[in-house]
């Protein structure tokens, strides 16, 4: 499939996971057309992609996913040959407060276009793939042991991971009703650079810089499995020219931390880079309200993508956590620039202490 031409029409690649694709797609792969669609919400940021954004294999199109007519705008201009769908509400808080926005988003949004890409191309389903991305949060929660399987049932607990079942469910439907060519991935937990800084390492790097509080919450001790989104990037690009059509394969680090944990390493490492005294990070951390419905771990079985397509985490977690603070660290106007006007309205909203 990487010999051919082809273009390829990649959702959400202004986000934090989406460049990153886009970014390896457009470097790796000279001969595909790119084509980004993304709305622009409070997490997607062109800035993610400046190095790139002139480059001749790649346009960007602003646009919504619930927009058929753009959606078929686009096929019929660009005949893609793939979808590569990350566009989605990805925050879990942000799930709880407006659940409605997820629904529309991500399940609606993603049937809108599962619409528009069995109509352009029935008939003609050999060589086309719509991939679709997911989350581990679709299996709910685990106990002390086990990891989630490719067959795990699933159980979502949040607004968030509910909107994300159904897609999944909806992308399996349109393959086994209609034949449309699809492939699914479960992550786990991502980090790196360009992560809108409401999550827990972009938004605790920040907060360290500047002396303010670490909101953790309940206990500390949720566990999740963390995987550097460099190599996220990678599973998918092997994924979509290898996996094999109606599959799942799950990603993961293999590299599970407890919340409290996690914090102590960031917290020290900042005082390292900061030239701080060893220790005094860990003083910000303010143990907040528990989020309602709190998964108490997750953790990825991601055999199946090893074996099959013989992918492997490519760094250490604190070779990607150091990297990914010196990342921050030496693109201040870049963080800056997001976290101003609303975003701290939320923030101040979202995470009062106890």
């Amino acid at each position: 499939m990487d010999t051919k031409q082809r273009s390829i029409l990649i959702t959400g690649g202004a986000g934090f996971i989406g460049s990153h694709v886009v970014r390896l797609f457009i470097k790796k792969y000279a001969q595909y057309h790119i084509v980004n669609l993304d709305k622009l919400t409070y997490a997607g940021n062109l800035e993610n992609l400046k190095d790139i954004e002139k480059a001749p294999n790649y346009t960007f199109v602003k646009g919504d996913i619930l927009d058929a007519d753009l959606l078929n705008e686009l096929f019929e201009k660009y005949n893609f040959h793939g979808v590569i769908h990350l566009a989605a509400e990805s925050h879990v808080d942000r799930s709880i407060s407006n659940p409605l926005a997820f629904v529309e988003t991500n399940v609606l949004g993603t049937v809108t276009l599962l619409n528009v890409a069995k109509t352009h191309w029935k008939g003609k389903e050999e060589d086309k793939l719509f991939y679709h991305i997911s989350t581990d949060e679709v299996y709910g929660t685990l106990g002390e042991e086990g990891l989630f399987t490719e067959e795990t049932p699933y159980d979502p607990r949040s607004p968030y991971s509910s909107a994300k079942a159904s897609s999944d469910h909806f992308v399996r439907a349109y393959h086994h009703t209609f034949g449309l060519p699809v492939v699914i991935s479960n992550c786990s937990n991502n980090y790196g650079s360009h992560q809108f800084p409401e999550k827990l390492i972009p938004l605790f790097i920040n907060n360290i810089k500047h002396n303010k509080p670490l909101p953790v919450y309940g206990d500390g001790k949720y566990t999740r499995d963390w995987l550097w989104v460099v190599d996220h990037a990678a599973a998918i690009d092997l994924i979509y020219h290898k996996g094999r059509l109606g599959e799942t394969y799950n990603i993961g680090g293999r590299n599970e931390w407890k919340n409290i944990d996690l914090i102590h390493v960031l917290c020290d490492v900042m005082d390292e880079e900061l030239g701080r005294e060893q220790g005094s990070s860990r003083n910000l951390i303010t143990y907040v309200t528990d989020r309602p419905g709190h998964d108490r771990r997750y953790a990825i079985d991601a055999t199946k993508l090893e074996n099959e397509l013989g992918w492997k985490a490519s760094v250490t977690f604190r070779e990607g956590l150091r990297g990914t603070i010196t990342w921050y660290l030496q693109n201040e106007e870049w963080l800056n620039n997001v976290t101003s006007g609303n975003y701290q309205d939320y923030y101040r909203k979202q995470y009062r202490s106890v």
